[in-house]
């Protein structure tokens, strides 16, 4: 398996190399996770803007089916991870399968959104299906498979530190400045909700994952892998349970990242709502972009200071202060919510203080990892990365059941088209709606119609405004806590040379 030269890596070197950096960790990510970022903030959006599924089954089939679909993709993380750790091939363990998420991300990217036009049930079995064949199926075995590239790329702390930043530029910057700037600023006010038009932008964005996520795969090398690997025990996934959750490190590295994302998970689904209702009006094309641009520069100054100053002081201790800047910055802008200008320091603030978390937390869990791997004498990278995603996908799909549940309780209404502005009062008033922006100064889109938000009741906005800005005030103090006690990078040095020297004892008997 994997042993044609068509198929073999294009890096050679034992050591890490600026086509690896450029290529492999910067670029080859770029399209499925500008994908899946494009996701986290708008799919949401689709189900209860343009499919106006909010009100199906009284508010149950939002609030329910995220959920479920979630433990399905846990299930799947498991399975994922215990094939992983049971591949064998000369190209490693998880770049095959790399391979395989550059063809079935697309695809399943673009079934997200291809829901035809017939009856609720018929839509709701279509959002189901589509949803966990792409996140269940192939976004997990993309998600597995490239969270474990910088773990397995070298055993070298400073280059593994230098691709976990690397790594996360793509995340950070090129998906953010399209997430943030190019989609509420010009596609959002031309696409408004209209179905064929996300269609043709998604499907454009899936396609893009193909070439990219295959650039990924050839520009990446698992080195770790390549070690002489005879020593290891096959172990169930129950043990294998047992040992990672009797590691002091693994448990605070699990427990700061479960808080952690329940509080960047609400904060997202709830961006464009807050932007939309609380802050600015729906699709301005200012509101969203000020909040994200403004907010998040400190991420483009971060590529530049936060790994000389995680080498200098520790990755630990720079996040550990980064999080008390970000739960001040939280609270500044939950203070006030409607103030565009303090909004925006507050966020520039929380961001700086979100800097070291956002670039080094990879090579932090790589950290453990082999802390792991020295007192138990075990690489368990695929069961470890299991748990790691069935938190990411679980908090997903529970903190979206409970968003869309908070919606619905507090009457989220969602926005209406109508082909004139009388057509629209006449659909206000049966209602007994009120327009967010006067009829007069809607302007309609290229086809002639109007896009009308509606204006919301005092607990949607209540609820959007904890959603975004209040949470994270708690999960920031929290993360303080947990860094606290997470010093694993004391005593790395000595460990990972014990593991070097056992290694090459293992590979010398074997010889012999």
């Amino acid at each position: 398996m994997m042993d044609s030269p068509l198929l073999a890596s294009r890096i050679k070197s034992e050591r890490v190399t600026k086509s690896e950096k450029w290529l492999g960790y910067l670029l080859g990510p770029a399209g499925a996770l500008l994908l899946n970022a494009v996701l986290a903030t708008y799919l949401n959006v689709y189900y209860t803007d343009v499919l106006n599924l909010t009100p199906l089954w009284g508010g149950a089939f939002l609030t329910v089916f995220p959920i479920v679909s979630k433990i399905i993709d846990a299930v799947t993380n498991v399975i994922m991870g215990q094939i992983i750790d049971r591949t064998k091939t000369k190209e490693g363990k998880a770049r095959p399968w790399l391979l395989l998420s550059a063809f079935l991300v697309p695809v399943t990217g673009i079934l997200l959104f291809t829901v035809p036009e017939s009856s609720d049930t018929v839509k709701a079995v279509w959002v189901m299906l589509s949803y966990n064949l792409f996140y269940s199926f192939a976004y997990t075995i993309f998600n597995m498979s490239h969270n474990l590239m910088v773990p397995l790329s070298t055993r070298d702390g400073v280059a593994r530190g230098g691709l976990s930043v690397f790594n996360q530029i793509t995340t950070i910057m090129m998906s953010g400045i399209l997430v943030a700037l190019v989609f509420p600023m010009v596609i959002m006010p031309m696409i408004g909700v209209d179905k064929s038009k996300w269609i043709t932008l998604m499907t454009v964005l899936s396609i893009l994952a193909l070439p990219l996520t295959l650039l990924e795969y050839y520009f990446t090398k698992e080195r770790v892998t390549e070690e002489d690997a005879s020593a290891e025990k096959k172990l169930s996934f129950a043990a294998q349970l047992k040992i990672l959750f009797t590691d002091k490190y693994m448990v605070l590295i699990y427990a700061y990242f479960l808080i952690y994302t329940v509080g960047a998970t609400l904060k997202n689904l709830g961006l464009v709502y807050y932007c939309n209702y609380v802050l600015g009006t729906y699709n301005d094309g200012v509101t969203q972009m000020l909040v994200s641009v403004i907010g998040g520069i400190p991420m483009g100054i971060g590529i530049f200071a936060v790994w000389p100053l995680a080498k200098k002081f520790g990755k630990r201790n720079v996040t550990l202060v980064g999080f008390i800047l970000y739960a001040v910055g939280s609270l500044i802008c939950w203070i006030f919510p409607n103030s565009l200008v303090i909004v925006l320091i507050g966020q520039f603030i929380k961001n700086i203080g979100g800097l070291p978390s956002a670039y080094v937390f990879m090579a932090l869990f790589a950290d453990c990892l082999d802390h792991l791997e020295w007192k138990k004498n075990l690489r368990m990278d695929g069961a470890a990365m299991s748990i790691y995603n069935i938190i990411a996908v679980a908090m997903v799909g529970i903190m979206t059941g409970v968003f869309n549940w908070m919606l619905a309780k507090a009457g989220y209404i969602a926005p209406i088209t109508a082909g004139s502005a009388a057509d629209a009062a006449a659909k206000l008033a049966e209602n007994g709606w009120a327009s967010q922006v006067a009829l007069e100064n809607l302007k309609p889109a290229a086809d002639g119609f109007l896009t009308v938000a509606i204006r919301q009741p005092s607990a949607v906005s209540s609820v959007i405004t904890f959603a975004f800005l209040g949470l994270e005030v708690f999960t920031g103090l929290a993360l303080v806590v947990i860094l606290f006690f997470l010093n694993v990078e004391k005593k790395l040095p000595e460990a990972q040379a014990e593991i070097r020297a056992r290694r090459e004892k293992d590979a010398g008997e074997s010889k012999a």
